[in-house]
């Protein structure tokens, strides 16, 4: 009998400064709440909205895997190992933060907000180089399957590369279509968040960002009520 937690869209934590309205699915600056600090090696996932040319000024991370998605508008990023480009829909960055890095990220537009995902997960390996790397992932090649956008850095699989035994995927599923994930490894466990539509996994029925972590468990089958773009997060359930 497999393990789970849902969250629900309007559960999450919420913060608005104006130039930022953000969602936190997990304790995070202002919001804590101790039942959702993290999913297993999963840390952060907020759903962060960001005014025309505004941002976030530059600040430090360090041994963190920190995974940007952009699902509208446009990010610029800029760092201290002198990358500097602007993060589009359908592009994936990854950034491992290891022994320190600084870096800023600003809307592109001046007249348009950007809305993305960003996601932090522990590493597996401490205090590596920096580095940073960025990938444009094509919508049709997601369509009713799997579209692999991260994956560990020792693994051969698709992917941009970090520093854990986690995969992200993406996936648009048509209405009335059902995938099928088998987990890596009896010790992970699969969250999916819906990014837009309606699906159901198990008995649960899951809509516009809601979220469903599951554990314990060796596959995980979703269902789409009506089309729906869904990203799986494959993370070690021991941080």
């Amino acid at each position: 009998m497999s393990n789970t937690v849902f969250h629900a869209a309007d559960s999450r934590g919420k913060a608005n400064h104006g130039w930022l309205t953000a969602r936190h699915t997990f304790s995070f600056a202002g919001y804590h709440d101790p039942s959702r600090v993290h999913f297993g090696a999963m840390r952060v996932l907020n759903d962060d909205i960001v005014a025309g040319g505004t941002g976030f000024g530059r600040h430090p991370h360090d041994n963190m895997e920190i995974i940007t998605v952009v699902l509208d508008g446009a990010l610029e990023h800029a760092d201290s190992m002198g990358h500097k480009q602007a993060i589009h829909p359908n592009e994936v960055q990854v950034m491992s933060a290891g022994t320190g890095v600084e870096h800023s990220e600003y809307n592109h537009n001046k007249d348009k907000a950007v809305n993305l995902l960003q996601i932090w997960i522990f590493p597996n390996k401490r205090n590596v180089t920096p580095r940073y790397d960025q990938k444009v992932f094509p919508a049709e090649e997601r369509v009713n399957k799997l579209q692999p956008l991260v994956s560990p850095i020792d693994n051969n699989d698709e992917g941009l590369k970090i520093h854990q035994d986690a995969w992200i995927y993406r996936t648009t599923l048509e209405k009335g279509k059902s995938i099928t994930h088998k987990l890596h490894s009896k010790d992970h466990g699969l969250y999916a968040f819906v990014i837009n539509g309606n699906v159901t996994i198990g008995e649960q029925t899951l809509n516009k960002r809601d979220a469903l972590g599951l554990w314990n468990t060796d596959e995980v089958t979703i269902s789409a009520d009506e089309t729906s773009d869904v990203l799986l997060l494959e993370v070690p359930m021991t941080a």
